[in-house]
């Protein structure tokens, strides 16, 4: 098997949101890898406010790292892989990697009591990651 030890594998994933404060609307952005502390905190860059995060969320959002890095483990497989959307006329085959590389990832999920839009930003493993 040619499996890279976990400690390669490690993305750098940024993960923001818009601030919810009326009127600020400043980009807060963290290190999803950051989320696992039981204490962490966002904090807006403009008007300061602080985000504590409740479980429930850090769980969601620590398995979406999870989901990315069991991608990056499975880049070999994917590099193969194509999503076929079928047309008029027969189909269209998107190589998975072209969707992974192109398309913006979002999740959105409750902070307190409203839903947020959470933009995640992956760092490429390498220049030739899916070939």
């Amino acid at each position: 098997m040619n499996a890279r030890p976990i400690n390669e594998l490690a993305a750098k994933v940024q993960i923001d949101f818009h601030c919810l404060e009326d009127g600020c609307a400043e980009v807060v952005k963290f290190n999803l890898s950051e989320i696992v502390s039981k204490d962490f905190q966002a904090v807006c860059p403009k008007c300061h406010k602080a985000y504590q995060l409740d479980a429930a969320l850090r769980d969601k959002l620590a398995r979406m790292l999870d989901l990315i890095h069991a991608i990056r483990r499975s880049e070999d497989i994917l590099g193969d892989a194509m999503v076929s959307v079928n047309v008029a006329g027969g189909e269209v085959r998107i190589p998975y990697a072209l969707l992974l590389t192109r398309l913006n990832t979002l999740i959105t999920l409750d902070l307190g009591d409203r839903k947020v839009d959470f933009h995640l930003w992956v760092e490429p493993s390498s220049p030739d990651t899916f070939r």
